[in-house]
């Protein structure tokens, strides 16, 4: 527990300096250069206490009361609208610092310094200050109150938020070094303080903070956005996160007792949504809830998926007729799009893979794999199956087991009330992998490159191209110029990438950021004909444009043979899949 609190305490410093406290940023900071010498030290203590008190405890709060979800933001906003205007009212600062002294618990009454108020402000501020969460934070969120309080979770958000609070207490006293150097300005630091407050309050009540997080998270590096992120990704951390929540994720289960109609395990309660990012095909593009939805008597089922996943793809045709077949039997479908690229995190690619492959149920971005973690979850695709008391009931990964996944389905859908289900579902056109593929995913990445010749190398390099057959069975090579990073690589001039493999298939992940380029395809040295061509080759080529996985080869059968791409400048190749 010490080492993860001390990983927390880093990670919270990091994030508060992620682009994602922007909306936030200015208002911490503006309150910290004015009024008495002491509400710096007020506004982080406010900060630190309220932004754990809402990440761990606050659910359980409004849930025993019976208040609206967003009441809390609804009184930040007022208190940071409120503060906002006193800055540029002459004399109304004066009185509200008063007043927030008074306030203030006993010990934190210290007359005329700022304390007071500086802790009533940095606590409207700390329920509404939102830096993007990694694994460490979204681990300890507590978003539903059928989980248990825990002071592991207490610990670890209130590290969190110590490292946060320090590095803004810093820059606070920065800050206001700086104003009282320009003394005969003061006036207009703290009218522009004000102004804001009040401008940051206004945009969020349009939710604007949310959705400029969600774009940050979507369109800048993850080393911008999450700059402990490499940290919070190790293995040390996701054991103790694991500890911290009770348990090592849900094993996969439920599929014998749905085969044989027996009662189905329980796993124990769902967690919700995580640091949910944009809703797809929901009215408006509002928000669902596991515990709304079951608290309706619905059946919920969780498809953990990304869309350059052929894992994924594959299975989309029976998910998609679960979701027509059993809606109105009380079954709501929800797909989490949890990313394995960058790319995947753009709200745009979403909607377009969305609409490529006619999904019509709920979709929620997982850019931060909150809910992914909450979960325990490991595998893209993975089914979590919850009946109408919240509880999981059956968990499936990967491929197959369709015919169990759907007897769980009509299992809980019966428990819950609905005894007069109808026929089965009946998929579309469904495509299964190749019993007889032998070769396994590869990236092009140096992250998690295997089965090169020579294993690509990060930054900018030349490659010698193999000598003709001279490839091994499942070996790859590179040829020509590449930039290579730790999940893509680059063609940069003459590039070609060859590979020896045994499958019927051949999807390789490929994008090209700056328009439309061509990549011929050779099969066994000659150009691919077209009856043995993916879908997304003609006459030997491929034209690459937006960034998702491209169908390279389609054979009768599966056999060993040899692929060449010879790449134009500037597509870039993520992932080789075979099926």
């Amino acid at each position: 527990m010490a080492l993860l609190m001390l990983f927390a305490l880093l990670a919270g410093a990091a994030t508060a300096l992620s682009p994602c406290v922007l909306p936030v940023l200015p208002a911490v900071l503006g309150v910290g250069v004015t009024g008495g010498r002491r509400r710096p030290l007020g506004v982080v203590t406010g900060l630190v206490a309220a932004f754990t008190f809402a990440t761990v405890a606050l659910v359980y709060v409004i849930d025993a009361l019976g208040l609206p979800d967003d009441l809390v933001r609804t009184l930040a906003i007022a208190t940071l609208l409120v503060f906002g205007v006193s800055l540029l009212v002459p004399g109304l600062g004066d009185r509200i610092e008063a007043w927030g002294s008074r306030l203030a618990p006993g010990p934190a009454r210290v007359g005329g310094d700022g304390f007071g108020s500086g802790l009533v402000l940095g606590a409207s501020l700390g329920l509404v200050y939102t830096p993007c969460a990694g694994p460490i934070l979204a681990g300890v969120i507590t978003v539903s109150a059928a989980q248990d309080f825990t002071a592991g979770k207490l610990a670890v958000a209130l590290a969190y938020a110590v490292g946060s609070g320090a590095v803004l207490y810093l820059l606070m006293l920065g800050g206001r070094r700086l104003v009282d150097r320009l003394k005969p300005a003061r006036a207009w630091v703290q009218a522009a303080t004000g102004a804001t407050m009040v401008i940051v309050a206004v945009a969020m009540t349009a939710d604007l903070d949310l959705k400029f997080q969600n774009a940050i998270a979507s369109d800048l590096p993850s080393v911008l956005v999450n700059p402990s992120g490499g940290l919070e990704d190790s293995g040390a951390v996701a054991d103790q996160l694991a500890a911290v929540r009770g348990a090592h994720g849900t094993a996969e289960g439920g599929a014998a007792e749905a085969a044989a109609g027996q009662t189905l395990p329980d796993y124990g309660a769902a967690p919700d949504f995580m640091t949910p990012g944009r809703w797809f095909n929901t009215p408006g593009g509002e928000p669902l809830s596991i515990g709304r939805l079951t608290a309706e008597g619905k059946v919920v089922l969780i498809d953990f998926w990304t869309y350059t996943c052929i894992n994924c793809i594959r299975t989309l045709p029976y998910v998609k007729a679960w979701a027509e077949e059993y809606h109105d039997d009380g079954l709501v479908v929800v797909g989490v799009h949890s990313p394995e690229f960058a790319f995947e995190k753009d709200a745009g690619n979403v909607a377009g893979a969305i609409d490529d492959y006619g999904i019509d149920y709920p979709v929620v971005q997982d850019n931060e794999l909150g809910t992914w973690t909450a979960f325990g979850n490991q595998y893209w695709p993975a089914k979590y199956l919850i009946d109408a008391d919240g509880d999981v009931r059956y968990v499936h990964f990967g491929e197959g087991q369709y015919s169990e996944t759907e007897a769980a389905i009509r299992s809980l859908l019966a428990e819950a009330g609905n005894r007069t289900l109808g026929g089965r579902a009946r998929p579309g056109r469904t495509q299964a992998p190749d019993p007889s593929l032998r070769t396994p995913e590869t990236y092009l990445g140096f992250d998690r490159a295997e089965g090169w010749v020579v294993d690509p190398r990060p930054g900018a390099s030349a490659y010698d191209a193999p000598a003709p057959g001279s490839l091994e069975l499942n070996q790859f090579a590179l040829a020509g110029s590449w930039r290579i990073d730790g999940e893509s690589a680059r063609a940069l001039a003459k590039a070609a990438v060859s590979l020896s493999f045994k499958a019927r298939r051949v999807f390789l992940v490929l994008g090209s950021p700056e328009g439309p380029r061509e990549a011929r395809v050779l099969l066994d040295g000659a150009p691919i004909p077209d009856e043995l061509a993916g879908q997304d080759v003609a006459d030997g080529r491929v034209t690459v444009d937006r960034q998702r996985l491209y169908r390279l080869v389609d054979l009768p059968r599966a056999g060993r043979h040899t692929l060449e791409l010879r790449l134009a400048d500037g597509i870039e190749g993520y992932a080789f899949t075979f099926g």
